[in-house]
């Protein structure tokens, strides 16, 4: 249940069911005076109960815990409510303390997706059974707001915050430099790319999320801590393959618009997606949803480099190829 990366440094797998991700990776700091536990799984009785479970091999005390979340969704941070005690601090991010306050549900989100082409009922009725709406922190405990270069320190570690969007806006990993971790939430993942999605004119998350690749590519870092799967021990190699693959997105979602104006929606449909069905019609909802945000990110990114332009039709927006 419970596995020593490091001393005093514990993973404890919480289970993430019915979910492609499998698990997340808990990240458990044990010190003399506090503790940390980084990231804690969703709000349901398997990942309370495999935290306890974890929490009670290493003899950890709640009420000597604090708490650092990566990002706001839901399978890191939805369990940090029935875990957290009045004398615990929850530390998050800035734009991610900014987006919880100011929530107002996913009108906005389906709104955005009609205009790009997905049918807006299906998504309302995929959204109302998804896990971030299902699972979610049933309270929100008050948040303390750490910036990219403030520091944590538990026992002996010393943890530099390093602000890292894309995956989400205010995603943030640790980096400790004396020992070389890098605490990678889910900004580097081993087997599978972390979801970029654009849900607005005003964002390039691709933008961001290949600038903050670069701004940890240089760090020394000798074994990389992601959110789930695999430990990751050349975190540079690891880049380098992320950043072909989003090249590749790019170069294919330029060929699609070659033979023609597409919405985002249509742009997703004809991408190459890693999942097992025959065809675009047979993905969940909730793929669908993914890959057109996905597709969004990538428009966008396209379209502030001038290399396509974008028109509305009847309120929805088509994407043209610059030649």
């Amino acid at each position: 249940m419970c596995e020593e990366i490091f001393p005093n440094l514990f993973r404890v797998k919480i289970p993430l069911p019915e979910s492609p991700l499998k698990y997340l990776n808990s990240y458990v700091i044990q010190g003399e005076k506090r503790n940390l536990i980084i990231d804690t799984g969703l709000n349901r009785t398997e990942c309370f109960d495999a935290m306890q479970a974890g929490l009670r091999e290493i003899g950890i005390d709640l009420t000597k815990t604090d708490f650092f979340i990566t990002h706001l969704h839901a399978d890191h941070f939805g369990l940090v409510g029935r875990l957290a005690t009045p004398t615990s601090s929850v530390f998050f991010s800035r734009p991610e303390k900014e987006l919880i306050e100011s929530w107002e549900g996913f009108d906005e989100m389906i709104n955005y997706a009609g205009q790009n082409g997905f049918p807006k009922d299906e998504l309302r009725a995929a959204l109302d059974k998804h896990p971030g709406a299902k699972y979610g922190s049933d309270w929100i405990p008050e948040l303390k707001v750490l910036d990219d270069g403030n520091m944590i320190d538990v026992g002996d570690y010393h943890f530099r915050c390093v602000a890292t969007p894309g995956h989400t806006m205010g995603h943030t990993c640790l980096y400790e430099p004396g020992k070389k971790i890098l605490v990678a939430g889910d900004h580097i993942l081993i087997d599978i790319t972390p979801n970029i999605q654009c849900w607005a004119d005003d964002q390039n998350p691709l933008k961001y999320y290949l600038a903050s690749l670069d701004k940890v590519y240089h760090l020394q870092v000798a074994l990389t801590l992601p959110g789930h799967r695999r430990l990751i021990k050349d975190h540079r190699a690891r880049i380098d393959e992320l950043k072909q693959h989003h090249a590749d997105r790019l170069a294919e979602v330029r060929v699609l618009l070659e033979k023609g104006p597409l919405n985002a929606f249509q742009v997703a449909s004809r991408m190459t997606w890693d999942i097992a069905y025959e065809s675009w019609d047979q993905f969940p909802v909730a793929q669908r949803w993914f890959a057109t945000g996905e597709a969004i990110s990538h428009l966008r990114y396209l379209e502030e480099e001038g290399r396509l332009t974008r028109s509305n039709h009847s309120g929805i927006t088509l994407y043209t190829s610059v030649k």
